[in-house]
């Protein structure tokens, strides 16, 4: 299933963006994009073309199939899986209104939800199974299921943002969930997650940086449907202590990444389903890194905590009967702090969080002979803007070229472009104009920026 997809998948590619020319579904580059030149959309076409050809044979909604307890349910699947395409198909095109994009995602959830993709209670660890009351008006499952499908949608289309990072992404998640499934005794969604992976695998191909297709919402609203799926069929459904954690961990990095942007929208009083540039890849080109580097650590990230996921599945580190075994369990905990630390650690590279005597430290590196009236008052802009530092363009920083002086805000607080110079691919042209959109996205609400001015 997983060779499959990926095969039609990348087979049927190029001829999306060909179809992508011929109507004009084209991206053209945008001041909050890290794309450089007009790139066609409608990716998203093939990899349903990969999903529905490896469905077809492989799972028990194929044509021809014995009669099964999932045939139904799959059928389902497919059905949702043509609406949202369509749905983000058109969008790529004409540019839907949100309401409509919205009411898209909300059919195709509906669409699964009523051909049995259903949570209908979940295992928690220590609390044991909790049951959600499915009578008459307070039927909360179907409801709740319907809210995070859509919200997966939500997640990944909003992560789709840099060349590679949804298709990676969720081709990563996916593949550990289809390990976890057969593990679980769960085949047919464990086929589901692998052919999924597949599709996904077989895009990426032409849309790795430097990406010659795009994926577009069809794609992206895709992918979230299908990984919605998955979690509910693969994990959620069973009966094992960690199978609700163990989507939380794979899923971390997409929902940390929409979780703190919608946060932000909040704070400055934005609507949540405006664009922006405070995704972690757009934080990332903001500090010097080239679109490759951005989804390698991105990647890094998921990889670590597919690989704890999937330790918390199969490491023998307890007898299944509230008993840990010492030696296996310290193992876990090594895991775990493993992944702590180096999620902690991006978060500090990202500036996510703020920390004040860290924050401190780092602008001390970057100017040693700043006094500490000066390293205080870095600090306390940062804490106020929420924003790093923007990073000078190669032609700022040259010796006795015009913008010599570009180093250093206009604050006298050095920018981070001394510290990155090495690092600056996509990044480097349109960081400044990412650091000024988002000051003029906030308005009045806090204190200016001090950007590279020459």
């Amino acid at each position: 299933a997983f060779l499959v997809a990926a095969a039609v998948t990348a087979l049927l590619t190029p001829v999306t963006m060909r179809l992508a020319r011929a109507v004009g579904a084209i991206d053209q580059p945008r001041d909050r994009g890290l794309s450089e030149r007009p790139t066609p959309l409608l990716g998203g076409l093939a990899v349903f073309a990969g999903v529905l050809v490896a469905t077809l044979i492989f799972l028990p909604a194929g044509y021809g199939a014995p009669p099964h307890r999932y045939s139904h349910l799959w059928s389902g699947v497919l059905l949702a899986a043509a609406v949202i395409t369509l749905v983000g198909a058109l969008d790529d095109r004409f540019e839907l209104p949100v309401v409509v994009k919205l009411a898209g995602q909300v059919v195709a959830a509906l669409i699964v939800v009523h051909f049995g993709v259903v949570v209908k209670s979940i295992t928690l660890p220590f609390l044991g199974s909790l049951a959600f009351p499915n009578a008459g008006a307070t039927n909360a499952g179907p409801a709740l299921t319907v809210v995070g499908l859509v919200a997966m949608m939500n997640v990944v289309n909003f992560s789709d943002g840099v060349d590679g990072l949804a298709a990676g992404v969720c081709a990563i998640i996916a593949a550990a969930m289809a390990v976890i499934a057969f593990d679980l005794n769960r085949a047919p969604p464990g086929v589901l997650a692998a052919l999924t992976a597949g599709a996904a695998l077989g895009f990426l191909i032409y849309n790795f940086p430097p990406a010659s297709s795009f994926m577009g919402d069809c794609g992206a609203n895709l992918l979230g449907l299908m990984m919605g799926v998955i979690t509910v069929e693969a994990a959620v459904k069973t009966t094992a202590v960690v199978s609700f954690v163990l989507p939380l961990i794979l899923l971390a990095v997409p929902f940390l990444d929409t979780t703190f942007v919608v946060l932000k929208r909040l704070k400055y009083r934005r609507p949540i389903y405006e664009s922006d540039s405070e995704h972690f890849h757009h934080r990332m080109a903001r500090i010097g890194f080239s679109s490759r580097r951005t989804i390698a650590y991105l990647y890094a990230w998921t990889l670590m905590l597919a690989g704890l996921a999937l330790a918390l599945r199969f490491v023998p580190y307890s007898n299944h009967h509230g008993h840990l075994r010492t030696g296996w369990t310290l193992v876990m905990i090594a895991i775990g702090l493993l992944v702590i630390a180096a999620s902690v650690y991006l978060v500090y590279v990202l500036e996510i969080l703020k920390f004040r005597r860290l924050d401190a430290t780092r602008l001390r590196r970057l100017r040693p002979d700043a006094s500490a009236a000066e390293i205080e008052c870095g600090v306390v802009r940062d804490f106020e803007t929420g924003e790093i530092d923007a990073v000078a363009s190669l032609d700022a920083v040259a010796p006795g070229g015009e913008g010599s002086n570009a180093g250093a805000g206009m604050d006298g607080v050095p920018l981070l472009g001394s510290a990155f110079g090495a690092e600056q691919g996509t990044g480097e042209r349109q960081v400044d104009q990412q650091r000024v959109r988002a000051e003029d996205q906030r308005g009045d609400a806090q204190a200016p920026i001090a950007t590279d001015r020459g």
